[in-house]
C-alpha cells in the first residue's frame, strides 16, 4: 500500500512543512511578478503621458517665441526703412502691431541703437528730447568698439524706463546673443539674464532681431529690436493652454543644470517620471523638463493583484497544508497497519509454534500415561492432572501475555490444592525470580507430578506432612528449585520407573537444558531443578526496522 502512494503524497510526506512553504512563496512570486508588471506598464504609460506632455509644452513655448520673432522681423522690415526713428514713431508702430496674446507674453518691444565711441554724446543728446528726464548711456564702453543701449522700450512704463540707457553689448550674454542675430540676420534669444528693468534677480531672456540700414558698402548694422521676457511669466503663459497642473515644469537655459534653470512650476509632488527634451527658441537651445507627480503606493489594480494574490497564496499554503497532515495522517495509519499485519503474523507464527509445543507435550503425556496406566480410570485420572497443570500454567502465561512469570506464582498455581488443606503444610521460600514461558510450563509440569506423587504416597497423604519448595538464585543466570517433603509414610524406591519420573528426569530436564535431582530418601522425597533465568525484556514478536515514508 505504501509503494503505491502517488509521487505528490511521497513529496508531502516527505516535506511536510517545506512543500506548503514552498507553494505560498511561488504563489508570492507569481503575485510579485504580476505587480511589477503591472507597475511596470504604468511607468511606460506615465512616461508616454509625460513625453506627450513635454512635446505639448515644447510646442506652445515655440508657438509663444515664434509670434515674439514674428512682430520683430515686422518691426525690423517697418525700422529698416526710417532714416531716424523717433519716440513718436516707434510708439505708433508699436501700438499698431496690436500684440495678440502670444506676443503679450514679454515684457514689450524695444529698440537699441548701435552707437560708436563718437556717436555717445549725440546719443544721449538726442534721447533727452525725446524722453522726459533724458538718458545716459551706461556703463561706459570701457574699451569696447560699440555700444547697444536700449533707446525706446514700449510699453512707456516706470518700469520700462529703469532700462532706458542700458548698453546690451557690455553683458557678455546679450552681446553672444546680438552677435548670433546680426551673423544669421534671424531672430535670436539670448540666454539667461536679469533684464535692465528688473530691480531683483528674476531670470530672463530677450530675443534680438537686427536692423539692417542700406548703404553704399553694403548694409551697415543700425541696431536691435527687441522683446524682453521674464522667464517665469513666459513659461506660466504657455503653460495656460495646457493641462500641466499635475506636472513640475522646469525650463534650463543649454544644459540641465541649476545655475541654468530660468522658471520652475510645481505640483506640489515629485519623485516621478521625469522627461527631458532639448528645443529651439529663436535659434537658442533651451532644455524642457517635465516631472509627474510621484505615487506614494502602488496603483489601485497592483494593490488588488498583491491582496488578491496574498489571499490565494494563504489559502493554497493552508490546503497544502491540510493535505500534508492527512498524508501524514495516512502515512502514520499504513505504517500502524502494516506493524499489526506485522505483529499478526508474527502471532500467527508464535501461536502456532506454541500450539504444536503444547499438543506435543499432551501427545507425550497420553502416550506415557496409557502406558503406563493399568486401567482406563488411572489413565483418565493421570491425564485429567496433568492437563490441568498445563492448564494452570497456560493461564498464568496468558495474564502475563506470555511475558515472564514469577517463580512463586507457578509453584502456587500446582500446590493451592494442598495448601488449603489444614492437614497438610506448604512452605515456600525464595527470591523473586521471573522465568520465560517456556521454562514457567516445564517447572509447573514437574511441580505437578511432583505433587502427585506426593498426594499418593508422600507427605501430603497423611496428615502432619509437610512440603518445602525453596529457590535460590545460584548465578544471576540461573535458579536452583529445591523440593523437600518430610513428615510422610517412609518412602520405598519405585521398582519400576513411573511416568511421573520420566517425565521430570527426561522431559522436564530436556526442556530446562539442565540435569534434574530427584531422589527417593526414606524420610522424604527430595528433588533439584535447575531453571534458567531469562533477562526482563519488552517483548517483540519481530526486529525493529527503520521505516522509510517514501516508499
Amino acid at each position: 500500500m505504501v509503494s503505491r502512494r502517488s509521487k505528490a503524497q511521497r513529496w508531502l510526506v516527505r516535506f511536510p512543512r517545506a512543500v506548503p512553504v514552498a507553494i505560498f512563496l511561488l504563489i508570492a512570486a507569481i503575485t510579485a511578478l504580476s505587480v511589477y508588471s503591472i507597475e511596470r506598464g504604468n511607468d511606460q504609460r506615465a512616461v508616454a503621458q509625460v513625453r506627450n506632455q513635454v512635446t505639448a509644452i515644447a510646442s506652445r513655448l515655440e508657438q509663444r517665441a515664434n509670434a515674439s520673432s514674428a512682430y520683430l522681423r515686422a518691426g525690423a522690415a517697418l525700422l529698416a526703412t526710417l532714416d531716424e526713428i523717433e519716440a513718436s514713431t516707434f510708439r505708433r508702430f508699436v501700438s499698431e502691431l496690436r500684440l495678440n496674446s502670444d506676443a503679450q507674453a514679454g515684457d514689450g518691444i524695444g529698440w537699441a541703437m548701435v552707437v560708436g565711441p563718437d556717436g555717445v554724446q549725440q546719443f544721449e543728446a538726442r534721447a533727452s528730447e525725446q524722453m522726459p528726464g533724458g538718458i545716459r548711456l551706461h556703463p561706459g564702453l570701457q574699451g569696447r568698439p560699440v555700444a547697444v543701449p536700449i533707446t525706446f522700450l514700449e510699453p512707456d512704463t516706470e518700469r520700462s524706463r529703469r532700462a532706458l540707457g542700458f548698453d546690451m553689448y557690455s553683458e557678455p550674454v546679450r552681446r553672444a546673443a546680438m552677435r548670433e542675430a546680426a551673423r544669421t540676420a534671424e531672430p535670436t534669444a539670448s540666454g539667461k539674464v536679469v533684464l535692465a528693468q528688473e530691480t531683483g534677480r528674476a531670470p530672463g531672456f530677450l530675443i534680438y532681431m537686427p536692423v539692417f540700414q542700406p548703404s553704399p558698402g553694403g548694409r551697415r548694422l543700425k541696431g536691435f529690436i527687441y522683446s524682453p521676457f521674464d522667464a517665469q511669466d513666459f513659461l506660466e503663459a504657455a503653460l495656460e493652454l495646457e493641462d500641466a497642473e499635475d506636472y513640475s515644469v522646469r525650463l534650463y537655459d543649454s544644459t540641465d543644470r541649476l545655475e541654468n534653470l530660468l522658471a520652475a512650476t510645481s505640483s506640489g509632488e515629485g519623485s516621478g517620471t521625469v522627461y527631458r527634451e532639448p528645443i529651439s527658441i529663436a535659434n537658442h537651445r533651451w532644455v524642457l523638463e517635465v516631472e509627474s507627480a510621484g505615487a506614494a503606493t502602488l496603483s489601485g489594480l497592483s494593490m488588488l493583484t498583491l491582496i488578491f494574490g496574498t489571499l490565494v497564496a494563504s489559502l493554497l499554503m493552508l490546503v497544502v497544508r491540510m493535505l500534508t497532515k492527512q498524508a501524514l495522517e495516512d502515512e502514520t495509519a499504513l505504517q500502524w497497519f502494516q506493524e499489526q499485519a506485522s505483529i499478526r503474523n508474527s502471532l500467527t507464527r508464535e501461536l502456532n509454534h506454541r500450539v504444536k509445543n503444547t499438543l506435543a507435550n499432551v501427545l507425550s503425556i497420553i502416550a506415557l500415561t496409557r502406558r503406563r496406566a493399568t486401567d482406563l480410570t488411572e489413565f483418565a485420572d493421570g491425564l485429567d492432572g496433568r492437563i490441568r497443570a498445563l492448564s494452570a500454567t497456560h493461564d498464568l502465561l496468558t495474564q502475563s501475555d506470555w511475558g515472564t512469570t514469577p517463580i512463586r506464582s507457578v509453584v502456587d498455581a500446582e500446590l493451592v490444592p494442598y495448601a488449603e488443606a489444614s492437614q497438610h503444610q506448604v512452605d515456600l521460600q525464595g527470591p523473586a525470580v521471573e522465568l520465560a514461558p517456556n521454562d514457567a510450563l516445564s517447572l509447573g509440569l514437574a511441580i505437578h507430578e511432583l505433587a502427585t506423587n506426593a498426594a499418593k504416597y508422600g507427605a501430603l497423604s497423611t496428615p502432619g506432612g509437610q512440603v518445602k519448595v525453596h529457590w535460590t538464585l545460584g548465578s544471576p543466570r540461573l535458579v536452583r528449585v529445591h523440593w523437600q517433603e518430610s513428615g510422610g509414610p517412609p518412602v520405598v524406591p519405585p521398582k519400576v520407573r513411573g511416568f511421573g519420573t520420566d517425565l521430570i528426569e527426561k522431559i522436564v530436564a530436556s526442556e530446562l537444558k539442565s540435569p534434574v535431582s530427584l531422589n527417593f530418601n526414606p524420610d522424604g522425597v527430595s528433588c533439584t531443578l535447575t531453571v534458567p533465568v531469562r533477562e526482563p525484556s519488552e517483548f517483540a514478536m519481530r526486529a525493529p526496522r527503520t521505516m522509510d515514508p517514501t516508499r
